[in-house]
């Protein structure tokens, strides 16, 4: 009798941890969540450049190269907000993982965006025009970095986190 027994509360256990793993968030969640929060430009290298690649025009490029934006991530289910503030422009995206929307960028493109979560990294690609650039960010403590490239032109900023 006592095998059934050690059988039967086995099959229970397991049982149960599927159930709580279910009611908790997914690993997606708990990556997504390193990510919100208010982040502000710290340091920018190459932005101009990066802008230019973009096919942005001089005079918004001076402004953009000036602004210092927040970057504001916040989760509403399984739909991410991501809002950038700025003396230039404020920019307010919503999207669920792994599926396209349409998106009008802060230098006024129209583009197909798709943001994945790969490896810890939030990957933003953005097409227009048979163009592409992608937008990574990366989370390190209080540290958030965003890797721009277009082509051959990779521009990197450095956010902090809002105390």
């Amino acid at each position: 009798g006592g095998l059934l027994l050690t059988l039967s509360l086995a099959i229970s256990i397991t049982h149960s941890d599927l159930l709580s793993a279910d009611c908790n968030h997914n690993p997606a969640d708990i990556m997504v969540e390193a990510f919100v929060g208010t982040w502000n430009l710290q340091e920018s290298k190459n932005f101009d450049d990066y802008m230019k690649a973009l096919g942005v025009g001089f005079a918004t490029r001076q402004v953009g190269s000036m602004t210092k934006p927040t970057t504001i991530i916040s989760q509403e289910g399984d739909t991410i907000i991501l809002k950038t503030q700025s003396t230039f422009k404020n920019t307010e995206i919503k999207f669920k993982l792994g599926e396209e929307f349409d998106e009008t960028t802060a230098d006024d493109r129209k583009v197909k965006s798709l943001v994945t979560l790969e490896g810890g990294k939030l990957i933003h690609i953005q097409k227009w025009n048979d163009k592409e650039t992608s937008l990574v960010r990366e989370v390190n403590g209080n540290q958030l970095v965003l890797t721009l490239t277009m082509g051959t032109i990779v521009s990197t900023r450095s956010y902090v986190k809002a105390e």
